[in-house]
């Protein structure tokens, strides 16, 4: 694959309008547009000259097919843009159900690990910053004390996240961004894998605020903080702590990387918005694209995808018993969504 690559998007949402200016950023093309709503999908493919297409006719001819519908179409729409040649942007919450998650690492394999999974944090500069100081640490073979990871803002105003038919709430959707960045910081501070979890949510429909405690193969006990239950103004940070170093990243509302109070210089963007670039959306873009062309597994793989989403089960599952300790993976029905295993878990009688 070379560039300039053409991109087709599946929706065309405000994600999907991200993942077009990164790819303006970087020289892609973005070529066609397919969208539940026919007035939507030709109002957004007018703004970026691209045409429209129905998702029975994508890939379109494109290279790249970044799909941001809502969960439930994930399966299918990536699905049926593998089995048809083009590689795969699959944009977060992974699936639905554990079930599809299996079958779409079963498909991946076959086809060439064609597929990313958009976690854009992990292509995020101030991440990316963030584990080389957390590696410089670890090489003196300290042990991670303390890690804290929190997303709180208040509901976006688009989108349908509220809904049962979406698969989860703020733990599910806007969850596996701190449940990301926990895992790939404490892998690299040498604390392991999540072995086990107990979570607390609280919500009607859905759940709009999760505390989530995360136990590693080292016994650190890291603290996830997922809510739509904050302000207009989303504050979104990790911390880190060992017996002489201290580390704090914060996304929102500033982004900022300390070690030890000391500030952390970070790459300025450049683009005409920066939180594409700052927020690694042209970064995980780019990535995908050379790693087609040099036939490598992505950073952020299928597998990945699928862990974070035994993590959010079993944390659904724990908060259907009242927080208890439930290990990863679970062995929860795989055929069930989070929010079916917490709001309507099987009886045990």
């Amino acid at each position: 694959m070379t560039e300039p690559v053409s991109i087709a998007l599946c929706g065309a949402g405000m994600i999907a309008r991200a993942h077009a200016l990164a790819a303006t950023s970087i020289g892609a093309r973005v070529i066609a547009v397919a969208s539940r709503t026919d007035e939507t999908a030709h109002k957004f493919a007018n703004e970026i000259g691209a045409r429209v297409v129905s998702y029975a006719q994508l890939p379109a001819g494109a290279d790249v097919v970044v799909v941001a519908t809502p969960p439930a179409a994930h399966f299918d729409h990536a699905a049926h843009a593998l089995e048809r040649g083009a590689a795969v942007l699959l944009e977060k919450p992974l699936v639905t159900t554990l079930n599809e998650a299996d079958r779409l690492v079963d498909l991946a394999d076959r086809h060439g690990n064609r597929i990313l999974y958009a976690e854009n944090l992990a292509y995020a500069p101030i991440t990316l910053a963030a584990i080389r100081t957390v590696a410089s640490i670890a090489a003196k073979n300290d042990p991670l004390l303390h890690l804290e990871v929190r997303s709180v803002q208040s509901l976006p105003a688009w989108g349908n996240f509220t809904s049962p038919e979406w698969g989860g709430g703020a733990l599910f959707d806007l969850g596996v961004h701190p449940l990301a960045v926990a895992v790939v910081l404490a892998r690299v501070a040498r604390a392991g894998e999540v072995v086990s979890v107990s979570a607390r949510l609280r919500g009607d429909a859905t759940d709009t605020h999760a505390d989530v405690d995360l136990v590693f193969e080292s016994g650190l006990v890291a603290k996830v903080v997922s809510s739509w239950e904050g302000s207009d103004v989303p504050s979104w940070d990790a911390q880190m702590s060992w017996a002489n170093d201290v580390v704090r990243a914060e996304y929102f509302p500033t982004l900022n990387l300390e070690h030890n109070g000391e500030t952390i210089a970070l790459p300025r963007s450049t683009g005409a918005v920066p939180f594409i670039s700052d927020l690694g959306y042209e970064a995980q873009l780019r990535s995908l694209i050379d790693d087609v062309s040099s036939r490598a597994t992505p950073f952020m793989d299928i597998r990945f995808g699928r862990w974070i989403l035994e993590i959010v089960c079993a944390a659904y599952v724990s908060a259907a018993n009242d927080g208890q300790s439930t290990s990863v993976p679970s062995g929860c029905d795989r055929r069930r969504t989070p929010l079916d295993l917490w709001k309507n878990p099987p009886s045990t009688s």
